[in-house]
């Protein structure tokens, strides 16, 4: 009998609690492919900006499979990609390889300050116990643009609630501890940053800003 790899970090959701990029629903995937090009189309509106030339360094927090790490570094000539310590996505790593991938925890970024030109954290403040911590990490971190995207609420738990899933916790995809509408993500972001641009895929927000300058 084949036994399971020791869960590395217990108590915590890893990676996609559904597979929404390879996901046999027909409608997940399809919109899931809309957000991803929403989101390419902002990365290359972040690597079009004048503010933006000579910028090379990437990073992605809470990079899951490594699905967006390289898109990212189709981008930028090196990106770094993170996520919490588990063995199934460092086999999913090894299948994109190019980003330098690490385990690190979103609440304590092991990098110094100003380090990357873009910072990018898709569908991963919505997880963090701390959000405010982690979103003055990924500011602490960058250097002046970043790319953030959560699901949109309510809208996100009402799609799970029409879907049958997750009714006992009033649709609430485990391992979401927040949740923003567009607006409220955008005064969440604001604290750190001004926000340049929002897109609004079904039923997600995207949000491109860039950092104040330090005094």
């Amino acid at each position: 009998m084949t036994s399971s790899p020791p869960v590395e970090t217990p108590g915590i959701v890893i990676g996609n609690h559904t597979q929404k990029y390879t996901a046999k629903n027909p409608a997940i995937r399809w919109l899931t492919a809309r957000w991803v090009t929403r989101l390419e189309q902002m990365l290359d509106r972040v690597a079009a900006d004048p503010g933006a030339a000579g910028t090379s360094h990437a990073l992605e927090v809470g990079c899951g499979e490594g699905v967006i790490a390289n898109h990212l570094a189709s981008r930028w000539s090196r990106v770094t990609a993170l996520d919490l310590p588990d063995a199934g996505l460092r086999d999913q790593w090894r299948q994109r390889p190019g980003p330098h991938y690490l385990h690190a925890d979103a609440h304590r970024l092991p990098f110094e300050d100003n380090r990357f030109d873009v910072v990018v954290a898709a569908e991963v403040l919505e997880h963090l116990p701390d959000p405010e911590r982690g979103l003055a990490e990924i500011a602490r971190v960058g250097a002046g643009h970043l790319v953030l995207s959560v699901p949109r609420e309510p809208i996100f738990r009402s799609c799970n609630l029409l879907a049958g899933r997750y009714v006992r916790d009033l649709g609430n995809t485990p391992g979401h501890l927040n949740h923003w509408s567009t607006r409220s993500f955008v005064r969440f972001v604001s604290t750190v940053a001004e926000v340049r641009a929002v897109s609004k895929p079904f039923p997600w927000t995207v949000v491109w800003a860039t950092l104040r300058t330090r005094p």
